[in-house]
C-alpha cells in the first residue's frame, strides 16, 4: 500500500471514530457534532458573521444555515440580520448558549483524559501534526 493511501485511510477511519466517540459524549448534553462546532466557535469569538463560521469550519451556506436554524430553535444562539445590510446576517450566543460551554468542556476534558491515559503519544504533539498536514494541504488545493 502507498504511503499516500496509507495515510488517508488512517485519517479518514481516525477522523470517522474520533467523531463518532465524540458525538456519543455530547449525546449527554443534547448537541450533535455539528452544533457543537459552530457553538466552539461563537464561545471563541461570539458575534461571528455567518460567512466566517463557514469559512472557519469549511461549510457552506447550504450545510450551515440549517445548523443555525437548529441552535436558535433550541435558544443557544440568535441570528440578527445587519442594519446597513441585511444580507450579512451575524450569529450571537444567548444566555443558554454561553451556558453550555462549561457542560461542553467537562465532556471534551474527560473524553481528552481518557484519550491521554490510553494513548502512547502526546495529544498536544498529534494535534500540531495534523494541523500542519492540513495547511499543507489546504496550500495544495490552492495551487
Amino acid at each position: 500500500m502507498d504511503t499516500i493511501h496509507s495515510l488517508s485511510l488512517g485519517l479518514y477511519s481516525s477522523s470517522r471514530l474520533l467523531v463518532q466517540v465524540i458525538s456519543s459524549r455530547l449525546s449527554e448534553i443534547g448537541l450533535t457534532y455539528p452544533q457543537y462546532l459552530v457553538l466552539s466557535c461563537l464561545w471563541e469569538q461570539d458575534g461571528l458573521r455567518v460567512n466566517q463560521i463557514g469559512k472557519q469550519l469549511m461549510l457552506d451556506s447550504g450545510t450551515l444555515t440549517p445548523l443555525l436554524k437548529k441552535l436558535e430553535s433550541l435558544n443557544y444562539i440568535k441570528r440578527v440580520r445587519g442594519e446597513e445590510d441585511e444580507r450579512t446576517v451575524t450569529a450571537e450566543l444567548t444566555y443558554p448558549g454561553k451556558s453550555l460551554q462549561q457542560k461542553a468542556a467537562s465532556v471534551m476534558s474527560v473524553l481528552e483524559e481518557k484519550l491521554a491515559e490510553s494513548s502512547t503519544k502526546n495529544l498536544a504533539e498529534m494535534n500540531q501534526s495534523i494541523h500542519g498536514l492540513l495547511e499543507e494541504l489546504q496550500l495544495f488545493k490552492n495551487q
